[in-house]
């Protein structure tokens, strides 16, 4: 019995130590798991990223649905990060060759490139006519580009009437002690035809009157135009060579009047000559020609050369540029790359980069331009100097604040500019639509036709059909009757057409398709206003817009197929583009 006892003590003893070391073991083991089931609950959640979308945000790390690449760990915003501004890593800059530079003041200048020829100095420019009537019965200069002296015999001339005159003389010389009076009236009437007395004493002490008298050259230089041939009959004062003197030029540079407010009397111009390479020449302006050519709307700057070794020829082909600086004596102004600059139409946009807790962040300002410096623009307000703007890459960042619902060059917003009192008068305007007449709506067809002729040939990367084109254009532009425009139709057309004009002005001088397509923008806007306004087109219109074209800044362009042809790259980028917008009657 003893026996059973102690077993079953035993049994519960060993039973009673199992369920303490149970107890100790897992129990224990408790707070732990709530502490870390706890922790989980409070950490933040991991939220996955694409470096060059960020807009695109995932709980899940993966690949970019936009570009494919691998998603990356998201890291909180600073609270004290401005909401208007974007940020984008280090990683993204490289991957999309962003570059930026710090802005700083510096001399502002413009340099010019001008065209132009070789000229003969008009002043220098002479006629050697003849001072006696009669036939020419020798000509001692037969050709052009001979030179000849001063007093050189240029032909022989036999004059019935200076015979006559001789004899007269001679006549009167045997009766001049009974009529002095009448023999000085015929040595006279020869020195009236530029006989010498010399030549009047021979006539006189030969007793005969000679039968050919010389034309001889009244100034040194090259015959330019020979007037006359052998056995013609010349009159008095009638020219019969063009002599020109070569040893001083005239060097005129076109100029169109577009440029014109850069080009001063007494501005140094360097200029080379094709046929002469590997030679540099330096003249001054000296005279800005007051007249502007009709045909190809350009005026003459000319400089003055001296030619004494007879380098230069008239006609010579010769390119020159022109600096300006336009900075003061004392003080500097900002100046920036263009392809820093996105243009919307109304405002110019940059983004300026800021550092915040060691992250790339960019921000929209509004900066006012300045004049045009080639490849860079004069900033007058809404720069300082030591800030950090994007020069390359500005239309991707802007694109991707876009997409992350930041404001961009589009969507500004409130805050974005630095002008923040922004009013609705300042935004764009609609263009609105403006009735007329049928006769004013057909006038207005041909210019339509003949823009679609042009968006053709740049789409076609065709530049002698472009010049066609554009050559059409314009003279459809110049053919509308303004008559059959009034009151306020009569204000917008013109100032449409004078749009049209001046984005048409140098059609005949583009020398690539870049050169025409960079006045594709203002030719496009103004067609397309003019659709808006007047309706002329029947059928339907889409306007089509490549954010990509004129430096990323964006250009539109009217097609009659909702198809993208674009003009502003042709086969290069053919189908960049979209349509914005379509027009019916």
């Amino acid at each position: 019995m003893n026996t059973k006892i102690k077993n079953i003590l035993k049994m519960v003893g060993i039973l009673f130590i199992g369920l303490l070391l149970g107890w100790m073991v897992f129990g224990g083991s408790e707070t732990p798991k709530e502490e870390h089931d706890h922790s989980e609950v409070e950490g933040a959640e991991t939220i996955w990223t694409c470096s060059m979308h960020p807009q695109i945000q995932m709980k899940e790390p993966g690949q970019c649905p936009l570009c494919g690449m691998d998603l990356i760990p998201l890291e909180a915003n600073e609270s004290a990060m401005d909401p208007n501004a974007f940020q984008m890593t280090e990683d993204a800059m490289k991957l999309a060759n962003i570059q930026t530079m710090v802005v700083g003041s510096k001399d502002a200048n413009k340099k010019l490139a001008l065209n132009g020829k070789v000229q003969i100095d008009e002043r220098k420019l002479y006629t050697q006519s003849s001072h006696i009537s009669g036939r020419i019965e020798k000509l001692n200069v037969n050709f052009t580009g001979e030179k000849v002296s001063r007093g050189q015999t240029l032909a022989m001339v036999y004059s019935p009437e200076l015979v006559t005159a001789q004899e007269e003389l001679l006549q009167a010389n045997r009766i001049k002690e009974s009529q002095p009076e009448l023999f000085e009236a015929a040595k006279q009437k020869l020195s009236n035809w530029k006989i010498g007395a010399t030549t009047i004493n021979k006539i006189i002490s030969n007793n005969k009157p000679i039968q050919q008298f010389p034309i001889t050259a009244d100034v040194s230089g090259i015959i330019t135009a020979k007037k006359v041939d052998l056995g013609n009959y010349v009159g008095q004062g009638m020219p019969i060579y063009e002599i020109a003197d070569l040893s001083s030029l005239w060097v005129l540079f076109d100029v169109y009047e577009t440029d014109m407010s850069w080009v001063k009397v007494g501005n140094k111009i360097n200029y080379t000559v094709q046929s002469l390479p590997g030679e540099t020449f330096e003249g001054a302006v000296s005279f800005i020609d007051p007249l502007i050519n009709p045909q190809t709307r350009v005026a003459s700057a000319r400089v003055e050369v001296k030619n004494s070794e007879n380098k230069l020829k008239p006609e010579m082909f010769v390119s020159g540029v022109v600096s300006n600086n336009l900075s003061t004596s004392t003080s500097k102004d900002i100046v920036i790359p263009k392809t820093a600059v996105m243009w919307t139409g109304e405002r110019s946009v940059v983004y300026v980069k800021s550092m915040t807790a060691n992250k790339v962040s960019f921000k929209l300002r509004e900066v006012l331009l300045g004049a045009s410096l080639g490849d860079a623009y004069l900033i007058k307000e809404g720069l300082l100097e030591d800030d950090e703007i994007v020069v390359r890459g500005t239309f991707t960042v802007d694109a991707a604040s876009q997409l992350a619902g930041k404001p961009s060059m589009m969507n500004p917003g409130s805050e974005a500019m630095s002008s923040s009192n922004e009013t609705e008068t300042s935004k764009k305007k609609e263009t609105k639509s403006i009735s007329v007449n049928q006769k004013a709506k057909d006038a207005l067809k041909p210019v339509i036709s003949e823009y679609m002729s042009l968006s053709d040939a740049l789409v076609n990367d065709d530049l002698a059909a472009a010049k066609k084109a554009g050559n059409k254009l314009l003279k459809a532009v110049e053919g509308v009757n303004m008559g059959l425009f009034t009151g306020e139709s009569h204000t917008v057309w013109m100032d449409l057409s004078g749009n049209l004009k001046k984005g048409l002005e140098h059609v005949n001088h583009f020398s690539s398709l870049d050169d025409f397509r960079k006045s594709l923008g203002q030719i496009s806007d103004a067609v397309i206003n003019l659709e808006i306004t007047f309706k002329p087109n029947k059928g339907t219109l889409y306007v089509m817009h490549c954010p990509m074209a004129n430096s990323n800044k964006g250009g539109d362009w009217l097609s009659t197929s909702k198809e993208v042809k674009n003009p502003y790259y042709g086969q290069a980028m053919l189908t960049c583009g979209e349509v914005s917008k379509e027009l019916k009657e």
